[in-house]
């Protein structure tokens, strides 16, 4: 197929003259299989096979002249020691000096920060494939854009708490304080009190405003006073940062790609929906107060669990409580219900409980995009061009309370999953199901707090002991049987 010229220039009259108006620079003989359209193709519901292979090309010609802008082996390109040495400013003191030596000599500073960035990208991705579906009739396959934005988020998060792992493990056993005094991590360092208790103020500030929100909304919706509550249809807050972005991208092609029919994502609004047969494949997506809700919990989980990970990573090597932690290494036991809040403080503690934070994290975002896209994006069109969505658009009403969430989102689906086990969709059902049991099994663990529980009691003893209302009873700690015992009862 590929060989066959005359094959080839029948589907494609443009590359008749093959590959000499590429390297002679005449590029716009490919205007026919090298476009810059915009938008998704009618027939399949994916991305223009043609917009695909202009960007990768595009992005080849790219990288192959970034690729000479740094030096490797050879003698061409920029040092990248003198961009870090060089790299300060008024209140950075010595700036990234060392930090060259840093990633050449250790794996974990690297593995740290590309793993910050693959875990990050991991993500984005997961956001494209479903506002700007790569693949033909990927965006009508509903089940499959479920699951890969679910991976791609679970991946992502995972990818991200190694990060901070690394990061730690790398202060731990290869920071060498000498040779970094007084440049940026090592400011950093320092500065490391005032940086966990602004995060830690964050944190306080947006976990009861966002669910604060939520709360006052339950309740006015409890005392039948629906005028008073944040919603579309009451007090409204609109989110008009983020309409204002997605109309300058819909706006912006105008200015920036005059021959393009369309923005780079239907989401972005202005364009009409996309169907393949009788399903709908894409829409303009439009943010109300309903998202706003959602959004500011997202920063909430997302900022708690950078709070748990990046105070694992800053007191990694030391902290008040025990300054000898670099002696000690990434992962030490506590020192027992005797000495109150030794437990759960090592760097590799800090990974362990930042990965449940992430586990909220994403788990807030797959509810949310389950429940926002069957609500306002798929669905089927009938031959009068009327669209029926599968939960016909009650995101925007019922996802302000908690209530809401419980009634019309997990309660409403919960039949469905519970028939889906006899039908063709059993396999959804099962993993779904088996997702829910890996879920309540480590919650067992998280809740068997020998150390939480120990040193309350403790602490409440030694209240007493310090008022001289002491006991007589002394509690002992909890066996790990009686620990797992507490946990499998609170789950």
């Amino acid at each position: 197929f590929i060989l066959n010229r005359d094959l080839l220039n029948q589907l494609y009259p443009n590359f008749a003259k093959g590959l000499i108006p590429f390297f002679i620079l005449d590029w716009s003989e490919y205007s026919e299989i090298l476009t810059f359209r915009g938008g998704l193709n009618p027939i399949t519901g994916g991305l223009w096979l043609t917009d695909t292979a202009h960007h990768h090309l595009a992005i080849a010609v790219l990288f192959i002249i970034a690729g000479h802008m740094y030096r490797t082996n050879w003698g061409i390109g920029h040092s990248l020691k003198d961009i870090l040495e060089a790299h300060k400013g008024p209140f950075t003191g010595e700036g990234h000096k060392g930090l060259y030596e840093i990633l050449t000599t250790s794996w974990h500073a690297q593995l740290a920060i590309n793993l910050a960035l693959l875990g990050s990208l991991t993500i984005i991705v997961a956001h494209h494939m479903y506002s700007m579906p790569p693949y033909p009739y990927l965006a009508i396959d509903y089940g499959t854009q479920l699951s890969l934005f679910t991976h791609h988020l679970w991946i992502g998060g995972f990818i991200i708490v190694g990060a901070a792992a690394h990061a730690a493990i790398f202060l731990v056993r290869d920071y060498d304080s000498t040779t970094s005094y007084n440049s940026l991590l090592d400011r950093v360092l320092r500065h490391r009190d005032a940086i966990i208790s602004h995060l830690n103020w964050i944190c306080i500030f947006l976990g009861f405003h966002s669910f604060g929100l939520y709360i006052h909304n339950d309740t006015m919706s409890a005392l039948g006073r629906p005028q008073d509550m944040f919603s579309d249809t009451a007090i409204q807050l609109q989110p008009i940062f983020a309409q204002w972005i997605q109309n300058t991208h819909v706006t912006a092609p105008n200015l920036t790609a005059p021959a393009a029919t369309a923005s780079t994502s239907l989401t972005w609004g202005g364009g009409d929906l996309v169907t393949v047969g009788t399903k709908v494949a894409l829409l303009p997506i439009r943010l109300g107060t309903a998202d706003f809700l959602v959004h500011h919990i997202h920063a909430f989980t997302i900022h708690v669990t950078v709070l748990i990970l990046l105070k694992g990573v800053l007191f990694a090597r030391s902290s008040r409580l025990i300054p000898d932690k670099a002696n000690l290494g990434f992962r030490f036991p506590c020192d027992g219900p005797g000495r109150g809040g030794t437990c759960q403080v090592s760097a590799w503690d800090h990974v362990f409980l930042g990965l449940f934070w992430m586990y909220n994290s994403i788990s807030v975002v797959i509810f949310h995009f389950s429940w926002k896209m069957q609500s306002d994006v798929w669905g089927t069109i009938n031959d009068q061009g009327v669209v029926t969505h599968i939960t016909g658009g009650n995101f925007a009403q019922s996802s302000v309370t908690i209530n809401g969430w419980l009634r019309d989102f997990l309660w409403a689906q919960a039949s469905q999953v519970i028939q889906s086990y006899g039908s063709a969709l059993s396999a959804y059902g099962l993993l779904f199901l088996g997702a829910h049991f890996v879920w309540a099994f480590s919650l067992m663990f998280l809740f068997s707090g020998r150390g939480y529980w120990q040193e309350l009691i403790e602490s409440i003893v030694w209240a007493h002991n310090k008022l001289k209302v002491a006991p007589a009873i002394q509690p002992r700690a909890l066996s790990i049987v009686q620990g797992r015992a507490v946990g499998v009862a609170h789950t």
